[in-house]
């Protein structure tokens, strides 16, 4: 008996909100219709900051958070293709993916046979088309998720991290992560932001149930999410291939 109290008391302060979401399904299903739809963002500072910039609850100004907590709901890649040097806007990119396969735009087709996708096709050595991985953050006590949109600087950290949750059963969505920042410098010698990851804790049944159901709502209103939320982010720091510097293993990044 007293385990099973402790046990729906986790619950209650952690995802219980989610209890109620077929008012958020009847919510988003009447006031999105016919709308883009959009997340409340978490942003990386510019040159090498380890602060995330986060909306408050509290006011329309931003709060900076040095960590933050919750479980990764949905993630996938992006990529963006700009013909013309992007500098700035809200304007939509001329070839672009949400699921990493297929491009829409010009060129379009095959992601994994376009030559955009290649690295000596953009600045630096680096690739023409800009890859970018969304991860959908929902944090305890709350009801929508955050949008963290991941750079290219930040997507080897990403793939180890989801590849030590694989090797130990987990899923993504099954526990609590803790995102935070260090400071890196790439080859150029140019400094930028580096996400990192780990495991707070892991969530209890009830809560995994709630938030497997949460995921699958995040997952088909995530093809809602325009392109220009990624657009204020610092241009990509990191151009390079994902190689581990321990193994000398080239990761292959995640699809």
């Amino acid at each position: 008996m007293s385990d099973k109290k402790n046990t729906e008391i986790a619950v209650n302060e952690g995802f219980a909100a989610l209890a109620n979401r077929d008012v958020l399904n009847e919510a988003m299903a009447d006031d999105c219709q016919g709308l883009e739809f959009s997340f409340d963002r978490v942003k990386l500072p510019a040159g090498g900051g380890t602060a995330f910039e986060i909306p408050s609850a509290e006011s329309e100004e931003s709060e900076m958070a040095k960590d933050i907590t919750g479980v990764i709901v949905y993630n996938h890649p992006a990529y963006a293709y700009y013909h013309d040097k992007y500098t700035g806007g809200n304007n939509p990119p001329d070839c672009g993916s949400f699921d990493g396969v297929t491009g829409e735009g010009d060129p379009g087709g095959s992601c994994a046979a376009c030559q955009l996708n290649r690295f000596g096709t953009g600045e630096n050595g680096g690739k023409a088309c800009k890859k970018r991985r969304r991860i959908y953050v929902l944090r305890e006590g709350e009801i929508f998720p955050l949008l963290l949109s991941l750079p290219t600087g930040s997507l080897k950290e990403f793939t180890k991290y989801i590849k030590r949750l694989l090797g130990k059963g987990r899923k993504s969505n099954s526990v609590v992560t803790r995102f935070s920042l260090r400071k890196a410098t790439n080859s150029g010698g140019l400094a930028y932001s580096q996400a990192q990851f780990s495991i707070d804790r892991a969530l209890t049944p009830q809560e995994y149930a709630l938030l497997e159901k949460l995921s699958e709502q995040v997952k088909a209103y995530s093809k809602r999410v325009g392109f220009e939320v990624d657009n204020t982010v610092e241009p990509d720091a990191e151009e390079e291939p994902l190689v581990d510097p321990d193994t000398g293993e080239v990761i292959e990044p995640l699809r």
